[in-house]
Parts: structure tokens; C-alpha cells; sequence
């Protein structure tokens, strides 16, 4: 089975960091790209940030110059640190892995896109 374990949520003042991790299983191969994405209340799942396997980070408006994603590509895993949090960013965040290739029994087989159960990131004083 192929899973990404989010970490790192909590409750944070306004102005405060957070760090939010994620990590693949270790039947994982190859992932195309990594990404975070959120959800606030009432609202529909939105992207914060996704890094490629070759090129630059892209954030969403919002965060930018406040959230900064990096990726280590041999151990599949990702992380978002998040500084200057405001109430709006208060959601579940969801890491996403793209273009996954993992060993599903015992064969190297394409599994598409991966998503992490979601960490609670609530910013509130």
C-alpha cells in the first residue's frame, strides 16, 4: 500500500511558524512532483504549494513570501515552513504526491496521485 504521513500541525498565534512534514512509504519508486494543499471550513480544497521533480516551487498568492516548500526527491518526503501565520491560514493541510511509482506486490507498478490523510493547522490567539 502506498501512503504519505503529514506531521507538524497544531495551534499557533497569529505572526507564529509551523513546520509541516511529509513522508512517503518505502514501497514508493518515483514521484513526479510533491504539493500542499488546504482546507478551510466551508471551503473547497485549494493548492499552497507544489515543488517539481526538476525546476522552481509555485505558491499560491497568498503565501507567498511567508510559506517556503522543499523536497528531498531520494526519500520522498516534502516540507512547508510557514511563517507569519495568520488566521486565514488556519485549515487541513494535505500533502500530495504526483506521478507516483511504487513496488505493489513485489511489482514496480504506476499508482497516479497519493494524498496524505491531512494535519489540523489552526492559527487563532
Amino acid at each position: 500500500q502506498v501512503q504519505l504521513v503529514e506531521s507538524g500541525g497544531g495551534l499557533v498565534q497569529p505572526g507564529g511558524s509551523l513546520m509541516l512534514s511529509c513522508g512517503g512509504s518505502d514501497n514508493i519508486l518515483t514521484v513526479t512532483g510533491m504539493a500542499w494543499h488546504r482546507q478551510a471550513p466551508g471551503n473547497q480544497r485549494e493548492l499552497v504549494a507544489f515543488i517539481p521533480s526538476a525546476g522552481r516551487p509555485t505558491y499560491a498568492d497568498s503565501v507567498k513570501g511567508r510559506f517556503t516548500v522543499s523536497r528531498d526527491a531520494v526519500k520522498n518526503t516534502v516540507s512547508l515552513q510557514m511563517n507569519s501565520l495568520q488566521p486565514e491560514d488556519t485549515g487541513v493541510y494535505y500533502c500530495k504526491a504526483e506521478g507516483v511509482f511504487a513496488v505493489v506486490s513485489a511489482m514496480p507498478t504506476w499508482v497516479g496521485d497519493v494524498w496524505g490523510q491531512g494535519t489540523q493547522v489552526t492559527v487563532s490567539s
